[in-house]
């Protein structure tokens, strides 16, 4: 999958190591009480991506709006199929991710 469109460097990185399920690389991006909410709702972060990491990646990206920190697009979840989806992250004055927002999209 091309990440080319991805234009936050830190988002980039996080994507990518979605893709390839690298969870060394994913949890170094963010900061130690980084916040995950899901449709909404919020989930235990490191639970979450220990588990999801390496079955759960996008096929295709859509769209990316708020300056490279909002992506959406196809989403592909070994336990849940296939699916649009939108991923917000929010990024700290240090460069670490504090929150990510995750969810079902319509678009």
């Amino acid at each position: 999958m091309n990440t080319d469109q991805l234009t936050n460097p830190i988002v980039k990185k996080a994507i990518e190591a979605l893709q390839t399920g690298d969870k060394k690389a994913w949890f170094d991006l963010f900061t130690a009480d980084a916040e995950l909410f899901d449709d909404g709702h919020k989930m235990n972060f490191k639970s979450f991506f220990e588990k999801a990491l390496g079955h759960e990646r996008f096929a295709h990206i859509d769209k990316v709006e708020n300056n490279g920190l909002d992506v959406y697009g196809r989403f592909h979840s070994d336990q849940w199929g296939d699916f649009k989806t939108y991923f917000r992250f929010i990024i700290n004055p240090e460069g670490r991710i504090s929150r990510l927002d995750i969810g079902q999209a319509n678009y």
